[in-house]
């Protein structure tokens, strides 16, 4: 019986190598890639369940993200984590993401960029097929629904919390996917109807709008939800009768930011999509 042990823990260690072997991607040391760079935080787990990628809003980091409460819960749950670094050196915010709007060029292309750190985190883990959840908050956020919109299938499942496309919004989508949308309904920085910046040449789109488009998207027959429902303070809209990809939006009373257990929150509807 010891004869054949040993080789089966020496099998044993050789898959648990790509995820336990973290060279990079700590709050002081982000992993380098040609294209940028990003953290990750890898689980416990031998075999991690999928990855999580969460996108930090203009003028923050990926380093910022790992101690979030997404981040926390998605290593806790066996996932591996990433927050790649929005960086723009020639742009007016340096620390962002080049999300499609009308009055704003960058020199990067962010969602080739999105795609190289997916590329690499698979690499080094071994995860080739593992689901994907792609998050992001405010700025991240609309990058986010950009690359819903237009790399459908990035991801399994997209979360984007107080952000949404920018004007001019697309008229329809690549493909249908599943998005939770969450957004305070008090948000002044990134209000529920757009604003205006920089003298109306730069303009936040209207989030009932950018609904409207993955509606259509999605192919659901009508545009109010199916159903409704309440949890405290919390107000959810569900869209039920579509023809593929779910949707669902959840308001709450506060401002430009997530509600208590929303990372929590998210990880459960991701696994139901991915399940």
């Amino acid at each position: 019986m010891r004869l054949n042990a040993v080789p089966l823990i020496a099998l044993l260690s050789l898959f648990a190598i790509p995820v336990a072997a973290q060279e990079c991607g700590d709050a002081d040391t982000p992993c380098e890639i040609p294209s940028g760079t990003y953290h990750v935080a890898m689980p416990d787990a031998v075999a991690p369940k999928g990855i999580v990628i969460h996108l930090h809003g203009g003028g923050g980091r990926g380093r910022g993200m790992l101690n979030s409460g997404l981040g926390k819960e998605a290593v806790k749950r066996g996932y591996v984590f990433v927050a790649p670094n929005g960086y723009h050196p020639g742009a007016r915010f340096v620390n962002n993401w080049s999300v499609r709007a009308k009055g704003t060029n960058y020199e990067n292309d962010d969602g080739v960029f999105l795609r190289d750190v997916l590329a690499d985190v698979r690499t080094k883990t071994g995860l080739a097929d593992a689901p994907v959840m792609l998050a992001g908050f405010s700025r991240g956020a609309s990058m986010a629904w950009d690359v819903a919109c237009h790399d459908p299938t990035f991801a399994d499942a997209y979360a984007p919390v107080a952000g949404a496309f920018w004007d001019d919004l697309p008229e329809i989508c690549a493909a249908p996917v599943n998005l939770f949308l969450t957004y305070g309904w008090n948000d002044r920085t990134v209000p529920l109807e757009g604003r205006s910046l920089r003298g109306g040449t730069v303009i936040q789109g209207d989030v009932w709008a950018s609904l409207k488009v993955l509606r259509e998207t999605n192919g659901c027959t009508a545009r109010q939800p199916e159903s409704s429902s309440f949890e405290g303070d919390l107000w959810l809209r569900h869209w039920t009768d579509c023809n593929a990809g779910d949707i669902q939006l959840m308001l709450h009373k506060g401002g430009h930011g997530a509600p208590s257990g929303w990372g929590p929150r998210m990880l459960d509807w991701f696994e139901e999509q991915t399940s």
